[in-house]
């Protein structure tokens, strides 16, 4: 079946200024690593979905039970191709410690988020269970393709919404009993959760004597939900999507751009400018898939297998 994606692409340098200058820093230097665009542009693109998983030239669906790093030959050039990119073109990517594998290891399979709700509408408690659900699902995308795999040690991750920042408190209705609720901002006046309680802010000397709500209600991601945000953006702090967006694809199976910036999470990177042989589909490629493919797969697998030894497993 084919589908075409439209989506408004995005001047980034005009955008540039809704997002602050640290996380510009820290995501596009460390971990998106491609400036000088912090929003990823979704054109329109036109794709055979049933081509996107070919695995050794079938038509068949991912491999979830490969263990060893022997991806499928006609993508053996296109993954050498990205890895040799990112080692030759960015500043030591393999240094840098808070990727989404990290933060997998360090919570020993629990991740945290909190919702920076960047929006004037209210939210009932069975919408912020939603959010929660959908969070769970899309995360758990990117374990799915990791799981088995070259001793990743989990099959799926608890993630848990732990936390909402809001402009005003009495957006969040119904009981709140079970989150922490912040109303503190960034420099820019939009709603952050705080700063004492992120990975973000702290993964070098992990101290979280800060956290009035407690090192275990922590929180490793953001959610940023904007009204009237077009694209996303993505980094080791979270994923940034519009407010309308995502209510409406919140029970959809795959949340495409949620996906893709989850992506830059687990350090995969963009395809602007150029793309690697013999692939025309992935969820990396914006607009050109809309969930994680094989290819997207064997790339997350590259980098698990490279950094695995890093960790104590």
């Amino acid at each position: 079946m084919k589908y075409t994606l439209a989506f408004s692409s995005i001047l980034a340098l005009g955008l540039a200024h809704t997002i602050p200058s640290s996380l510009r820093l820290r995501a596009h230097k460390s971990l998106n690593k491609r400036a000088p665009e912090p929003v990823c542009k979704f054109s329109e693109h036109t794709f055979d979905d049933t081509t996107a998983w070919k695995g050794s030239g079938s038509n068949t669906k991912r491999d979830l039970n490969a263990t060893t790093w022997d991806p499928p030959s006609d993508l053996v050039t296109a993954l050498e191709e990205v890895w040799t990119h990112e080692i030759d073109t960015y500043t030591s990517p393999l240094d840098f410690k808070n990727y989404g594998y990290d933060q997998v290891i360090a919570g020993e399979g629990k991740i945290n988020y909190c919702v920076r709700w960047d929006s004037t509408k209210t939210v009932t408690a069975d919408q912020r269970v939603q959010v929660e659900t959908a969070v769970v699902r899309s995360f758990n995308k990117w374990i799915e393709v990791l799981a088995g795999f070259d001793g990743f040690p989990y099959e799926s991750v608890n993630v848990s919404v732990v936390g909402w920042a809001v402009k005003d408190a009495s957006q969040l209705e119904g009981d709140t009993s079970g989150i922490d609720v912040y109303t503190t901002t960034d420099g820019d006046g939009i709603p952050q959760c705080d700063e004492g309680c992120g990975r973000f802010f702290h993964y070098t000397d992990n101290d979280y004597s800060q956290c009035a709500a407690g090192e275990d209600r922590h929180y490793d991601q953001s959610l940023w939900l904007t009204d009237d945000f077009e694209g996303g953006a993505g980094g080791d702090w979270g994923q940034r999507v519009g407010t309308d967006y995502f209510l409406e694809n919140i029970e959809s199976d795959n949340i495409h751009i949620v996906l893709h910036e989850l992506g830059h999470t687990f350090a995969l990177d963009d395809f602007y400018d150029w793309i690697p042989t013999g692939v025309t589909n992935f969820i990396m490629l914006a607009g050109s898939a809309t969930e994680i493919t094989e290819f997207d797969a064997w790339m997350a697998r590259d980098w698990w297998r490279n950094l695995k030894d890093r960790y104590s497993l």
